[in-house]
């Protein structure tokens, strides 16, 4: 009666849960449901919540409750009770075919999952979880609604098959396959056929079903999807990427070959497209696509020109009735199937089609019309460019002997992709829609696969583009010249310049070296001059104002010119030299590299409000800058003298105080361009130095004056910060340009010790502002950077060790006040961690930097470098250990930081509180299993520094010690005895690593390893006996013998020669795990098979 009451009190939960409009109680309900699902007889109440079948919520809980319960494998349930709960389900479902379809939905993926995760087991030599297709075949003779479930059961067991659930990332990835891969080979190729069957019924029943009946039309929907299911099942484990689209190809065994050579799936396929309404006809055309990518050695050359006959009719029989097509999830599909054609097959094999040129007239014809209806499904429109953008890359390379055709048709959707761009522009000005060119990521994508169409029959591009120009920039100069123009119209003819300007810079950036010619490179000039002349007549109108879009696409012109046309690899004697300097007098490449610095000082001049336009002005600015030969030439120029004497904000607004904070970061990449500049000819010129630094000394100067009256009520707070930001991202941009020795020096000699209290002081004072700490931060992990060896000093100087205590007072006191900052969770990277990973990365580039004798500061009782360290460890014990893997950033900050404490610190990390050390080995033990491999690797490496220290200590205990030689601290071995658990577990993971998961860096872990066997013997061996048993008992002896071989000729050192020995052992050891683990049915001529492609 209790049991009861209870189940009638979950009934009322699960109610409240879904349909309460109060959140509280709502909160209350899944408390008490979560703590129902973790409570010990849950299965018992589950049943009888699904007997009762009151409530649907309750089912539903039921169900997911059932599932949870199965996918633990700690509190593991009996083979029997899974075996009941299977077959409980299955007579569930077909006692109450008509329960609400998210009850129904549960009720099969928990089918689905119990079934997945015990296929291997077996009862009287007989696999339980196996017989699915027998026993769902008695769903599939049912009713609609039966049927229904059966053909839902099978589809959802396929998903489950094919995904990583969460449940399986825990345990093991080989598991996962191994279990995928038996059900590919026993039971995917018979559903899939089963689904075909039943989809060939429907096809002869077409006529007689009625869509609009929810049973008929469910039912279709679940077996489309189910076909689906079936061919995107991820046959050789290589888990690809969803998202992925564009070169997918199916892995399809080779025993499906009968199911594809006869032509009849095909033609099922092609068929429910034209017989299905628009609602199911998108799946039939999502499973063509699959169909069409089948991995090319799966038929020989006369069997694949026959598939691609059928497959090029079937595309044909659509484009000659494309009714269908109007609904956007067909046309979706249909252009995805096209793509298909020649990501999948070559253009030599489909010219010999014999339909081909109908063919590829009617795909022309479709995308041009396409193109030209912009508005109608824009996403689609990639698919039919790379389509053409493919054909048009192979046209070199084909030796057939029929016409491509090309010549003729790709004209026409190059014609179409300029002329509908230039076309939209009016109607979006006008209707206020959405503008195309707001998204410049998927303009970029288009126009990098019009760059390739465009270049087929260049001429007649070139030809429409020069017109069209012309035309567009005609009109342009009558509006500015008129007196009354209307701002609307102005705006079209800019929007249309802007398509144009865009269009003309990917048609030059798809200039391919091997393939050019002096035609090619003349219309080039033709379409470079007009860019520049539509840019001299913008910049002459900025003081009244520009186009932010125009003045953007000019600079993704610039860039596509500078790496076609400007830099180190160029012909000079190109015909667009030549076509220039009849034009505008532009006679060689120094002459052009001056109108580009023009172009960049008038934008950072008049475009200091616009971020995107400085970022990428600055952008082009720095890529000039880099290019050994360019960099000399742009030095020469006046423009560029002007810039390294005048970089002050009242010529690059950008550069003043009143831009907003945000919008500083630029700053950087602009100091780091002109540092290059400055660099080519500074040698050891002090003076030209001083001069170039006189801006920034007038800065720094004032901002020690406003720090001085930091307490008084003077202070200018708010001036001082902006201030000091922009400066320390200025500097950092100059350090980091500054890579050789005499340059560095020179920075150095400035800003030590005249300025360096100061960014201390600031510091001090906004240590919980991270707007101005980061920025400050960053500069001195700048500083400390031993880039390209910049960091040699001479013999007799102290820079290195005054360089390093600067970097330890910034670390110490950063580290000892935000120590004190409460700040709330979500917060807490930005405000604290940030901070504390960028100091992270200071201390371990000055350990790094081998500019140091670390030995001095003991030596001397300099405490610098015990500062930084003490200081380290207090900010590490502040953070979460979650944190260290939860924040990418501040991990791979720790982790090489810990990488180089372990390899030439150790003296310190041994005299560590026993409560830091365990903290530090459970933050390696977590790392040994993180996602990033860097991570994980820097994990192996330090624990085998730490391992090996205590292997050496613990074999020097019982030998004497040699005189005069200090002892080391033994608190290491102390905090090993009291807690052995931790390098027990750390050994236990590496070992699991290694054996069950799909270790990506096999050599790392296997350096650490042996130490810990050798530290941990008796454990090593309790494991290994653990593993044994656990094994099947026809595998135990040969898992022995594995065992044997891996500590086969082993000694008891750490030597370098015993280490390598057994790393070697070691990958035999794994492999020949891993081919055992491949299971019984995976014989090698499977393997071979499926990995034919």
């Amino acid at each position: 009666m209790a049991d009861e009451q209870e189940v009638r009190q979950l009934e009322l939960l699960c109610k409240q849960l879904y349909e309460s409009s109060d959140s509280a109680q709502r909160a209350e309900a899944e408390k008490a449901l979560v703590s129902f699902q973790n409570s010990p007889d849950t299965l018992s109440k589950c049943q009888l919540l699904l007997d009762r079948g009151d409530s649907c919520y309750a089912q539903l809980l039921a169900a997911t409750t059932l599932t949870k319960l199965v996918s633990r494998s700690a509190q593991g349930l009996s083979l029997q009770q899974r075996v009941d709960i299977r077959n409980y389900v299955l007579n569930y479902l077909a006692t109450r075919p008509k329960l609400p379809n998210f009850v129904i939905q549960a009720l099969v993926a928990l089918f689905a999952r119990i079934s997945k995760l015990g296929w291997f087991d077996n009862d009287k030599d007989e696999f339980v979880f196996r017989n699915v297709v027998t026993d769902i075949t008695k769903f599939l003779q049912g009713s609609v609604e039966h049927c229904m479930i059966g053909v839902q059961l099978l589809s959802q067991l396929t998903c489950e098959m094919n995904q990583i659930s969460e449940a399986d990332a825990n345990r093991s990835l080989t598991k996962h396959r191994k279990i995928a891969s038996s059900f590919r080979d026993t039971q995917l190729f018979e559903i899939f056929r089963l689904s075909c069957t039943l989809l060939g019924t429907a096809r002869e029943n077409c006529k007689s079903l009625n869509f609009n009946d929810e049973g008929q039309h469910g039912l279709m929907t679940q077996l489309l999807r189910l076909a689906h299911n079936c061919l995107t099942f991820d046959f050789i484990g290589t888990s690809t990427d969803e998202s992925s689209d564009d070169l997918c190809t199916v892995q399809i065994p080779t025993s499906w070959r009968p199911a594809f050579l006869d032509f009849t799936t095909l033609k099922l396929f092609f068929d429910l497209y034209h017989s299905l309404p628009n609602t199911l006809s998108p799946l039939a055309l999502s499973c063509l696509v699959q169909i069409a990518s089948v991995r090319r050695s799966l038929f020989s050359n006369t069997e694949r020109a026959k598939f691609l006959t059928h497959l090029v009719n079937g595309v044909k029989h659509i484009l000659q009735n494309p009714q269908g097509l109007s609904d956007p999830s067909n046309y979706h599909e249909f252009c995805r199937l096209l793509a298909r054609l020649k990501s999948n097959y070559q253009l030599g094999e489909l010219v010999m089609v014999e339909n081909y040129p109908e063919a590829i007239q009617l795909i022309a014809k479709f995308t041009v019309q396409s193109l030209q209806m912009w508005q109608f499904a824009p996403n689609s429109v990639h698919y039919l460019l790379s389509l053409w953008q493919r054909m048009v890359a192979s046209v070199p390379y084909v030796k057939a002997t029929e016409p491509h055709l090309l010549e003729t048709y790709t004209p026409e959707v190059s014609n179409a992709y300029i002329t509908s761009r230039l076309e939209s522009v009016a109607v979006v000005v006008r209707e206020g829609l959405e503008d195309p060119l707001d998204d410049l990521g998927m303009v970029q994508q288009q126009l990098e696969q019009l760059s390739v169409i465009g270049r087929c029959e260049y001429q007649k591009t070139c030809t429409l583009l020069v017109q069209l120009f012309d035309q567009a920039a005609r009109a342009y100069q009558e509006l500015m010249a008129s007196p009354n123009a209307q701002q609307i119209d102005v705006t079209i003819q800019e929007g249309r310049l802007t398509w144009l300007v865009y269009i003309i810079g990917s048609a030059i950036g798809g200039r391919v070296s091997f393939n050019s010619n002096d035609e090619h490179d003349a219309m080039d000039g033709e379409l470079v001059c007009r860019v520049l002349q539509l840019m001299n007549l913008t910049d002459s109108r900025l003081a009244q104002g520009g186009c932010e879009k125009l003045e953007l696409a000019m600079l993704s012109f610039f860039e596509q010119f500078r790496k076609i046309y400007v830099g180190d690899q160029v012909q000079k004697n190109s015909k667009v030299y030549r076509r220039l300097s009849e034009v505008l007098g532009l006679s060689d490449e120094s002459m052009v590299l001056s109108v580009f610095i023009r172009k960049i000082i008038t934008n950072l001049k008049y475009w200091g409000r616009s971020e995107p336009i400085i970022s990428k002005t600055l952008q082009l600015l720095s890529d000039l800058s880099v290019g050994y030969s360019c960099v000399r030439k742009l030095v020469k120029l006046e423009e560029v003298q002007f810039m390294l004497n005048n970089h002050t904000s009242e010529h690059f607004p950008f550069l003043g105080n009143s831009v907003a904070v945000s919008e500083m970061r630029c700053r950087s990449m602009f100091y780091t361009s002109l540092g290059r500049l400055l660099m080519v000819d500074l040698g050891e010129d002090e003076d030209r130095f001083d001069n170039f630094m006189l801006p920034l000394t007038a800065a720094f100067e004032s901002i020690g004056t406003m720090l001085a009256s930091a307490e008084t009520p003077l202070f200018a707070a708010e001036e001082a910060k902006k201030a000091l930001i922009g400066l320390s991202r200025d500097l950092r941009g100059l350090a980091f340009a500054f890579n050789t020795k005499t340059s560095y020096m020179m920075l150095f000699d400035w800003i030590y010790p005249n300025y360096t209290p100061i960014l201390l002081h600031a510091v001090e004072l906004w240590y919980h502002d991270p707007q101005v700490t980061t920025p400050v931060l960053k500069l001195f992990a700048e500083l400390v950077q031993n880039r390209s060896q910049r960091l040699q000093f001479d013999v007799s100087s102290p820079n290195g060790i005054l360089l390093f205590r600067e970097a330890s007072k910034v670390i110490c006191s950063y580290g000892s006040h935000i120590l004190n900052v409460e700040v709330p969770k979500d917060q807490i990277y930005p405000m604290k961690l940030k901070g504390i990973s960028i100091c992270f990365s200071m201390l371990k580039a000055a350990l790094c930097g081998s500019y140091v004798n670390f030995g001095v500061f003991r030596l001397y009782g300099d405490e610098a470098l015990d500062n930084a360290l003490n200081t380290f460890v207090k900010l590490l014990l502040s953070i979460p250990q979650s944190d260290l893997l939860d924040y990418p950033k501040l991990s791979q900050t720790y982790y090489v930081l810990l990488e180089c404490l372990a390899q030439d610190h150790m003296s310190f990390l041994s005299t560590l509180e026993p409560r830091v050390f365990l903290y530090i080995l459970s933050s390696i033990s977590e790392g040994l299993t993180a996602l990033d491999t860097m991570v994980c690797t820097g994990c192996c490496a330090t624990l085998d520094h730490i391992v090996t220290y205590l292997f050496k200590q613990l074999t020097q205990k019982g030998k004497k010690t040699r005189r005069g030689v200090p002892t080391a601290s033994d608190m290491f071995l102390q905090v090993l005895e009291l807690h052995p658990e931790i390098l027990q577990q750390i050994l236990s993971t590496v070992l699991n690593v290694i054996m069950f998961e799909d270790c990506r860096n096999q050599w790392s872990m296997s350096r650490p390893l042996l130490g810990l066997i050798l530290l941990n013997e008796e454990y090593f061996n309790q494991l290994r006996e653990n593993i044994i048993r656990s094994q099947p008992p026809d595998k135990q002896a040969a898992m022995l013998q594995w065992f044997d071989n891996l500590m086969e000729g082993i000694e008891r050192n750490l030597l370098t020669k015993n280490r390598d020995r057994f790393t070697q052992n070691l990958s035999m050891f794994r492999r020949d795990i891993n081919d055992s683990l491949k299971g019984p049915n995976m014989t090698a001529a499977s393997v071979s098979d499926m990995m034919t492609s």
